[in-house]
């Protein structure tokens, strides 16, 4: 059991999961920061700066009664509530997130793709196999003269 413990371990796909977590860590922090510093502040005076996280309904009172500016004000008091705000807040995040990644692995891929083939500067002769450039007519080897299907 050791032994195929240590031989997964230590397995690239291990290695590459551990290091995709770590990255994707970091990477979620700085998306999160993107969201909140970056994003939300111009969402929010769009909106005139209406804050989803604090829109809450009240489904049981709390027991001295009062109303409640945040979900965590009730919560504290005793009250149960329904924090709708947090959810569209967390389905805002999650849609600027998911574009946000998406616009990374677009530019990840971008950079993966091979660069186009060169264009051919040689070609083999009919008659000889030998390797003669592409623009020739005939040739050198066996000067053979080659047709025009052959020179394309």
């Amino acid at each position: 059991m050791w032994k195929e413990f240590k031989e997964f371990a230590v397995k690239g796909n291990a290695v590459d999961l551990a290091v995709g977590v770590i990255i994707g860590a970091a990477f979620g922090g700085i998306v999160n920061s993107l969201v909140k510093d970056i994003l939300m502040p111009p969402v929010g005076l769009l909106t005139g700066g209406l804050d989803f996280s604090n829109k809450f309904l009240i489904l049981r009172t709390a027991p001295g009664g009062g109303s409640f500016n945040t979900p965590a004000d009730a919560a504290k008091a005793g009250a149960v509530t329904w924090n709708y705000g947090n959810f569209i807040t967390l389905i805002i995040n999650f849609v600027i997130v998911a574009f946000c990644i998406f616009l990374v692995v677009k530019a990840m891929n971008r950079l993966k793709r091979p660069s186009p083939a060169a264009a051919p500067v040689s070609k083999e002769c009919p008659a000889c196999a030998m390797t003669i450039p592409i623009k020739a007519t005939r040739c050198p080897h066996c000067t053979s003269e080659l047709t025009q299907a052959t020179t394309q």
